[in-house]
């Protein structure tokens, strides 16, 4: 066991322990958790933008998906967020996807989550990342539909989603006539 110390927040609540007892309040969730409202519509521009760019960039999934849950009422925190992610982009511009030629092209999968990553309602993101001989063909990042109640069961919900796609992958490209053999490595 690791003492973290006293709880200061708990599913949104503010926990203030002192010695003539505990105060809880929602201060946070009122405050909006990232001060002032930001231009909506320019927040959505830059959110678009960088949606548009996962189509060759699948190391932005992990961060241009939770700031697109903000699309309505954005704050300053979620617009510094997306600037940051703006930096990144210009240091990294050369950066894609490269298909290798090859003879065989084995479907391979890989699989992440985060436990209780979202700290608002307490769901994990899962995260896929799909290879044909090598090369990316498909990814995402997405939140979880249920609140798991370990990192085991947090495992178990995205290898669930992911053996899912691999099941259509393989049928898709079954109809491409390139039939897989055998069982697929996740």
């Amino acid at each position: 066991m690791t003492d973290l110390g006293k709880m200061r927040l708990f599913l949104g609540l503010e926990v203030l322990q002192r010695d003539d007892g505990i105060f809880m309040c929602q201060r946070l969730q009122v405050e909006q958790n990232g001060g002032e409202l930001v231009n909506e519509t320019y927040y959505k521009q830059i959110v678009g933008s960088l949606m548009d760019l996962t189509a060759s960039r699948p190391d932005l999934m992990f961060v241009v998906s939770p700031l697109s849950r903000f699309m309505s009422q954005p704050t300053e925190m979620h617009f510094q967020a997306a600037k940051r992610m703006m930096r990144y982009l210009k240091s990294s511009t050369s950066y894609g996807i490269f298909y290798k030629k090859q003879e065989y092209e084995e479907l391979v999968a890989f699989t992440d989550s985060d436990y209780a990553g979202d700290l608002d309602d307490r769901k994990s993101t899962s995260g896929y990342f799909f290879l044909i001989g090598g090369s990316a063909v498909s990814w995402a990042s997405k939140k979880q539909p249920i609140v798991t109640l370990s990192t085991t069961e947090t495992e178990y919900v995205v290898a669930t989603g992911c053996a899912q796609q691999v099941i259509w992958l393989k049928q898709v490209l079954e109809e491409m006539g390139s039939k897989q053999d055998g069982s697929i490595v996740i």
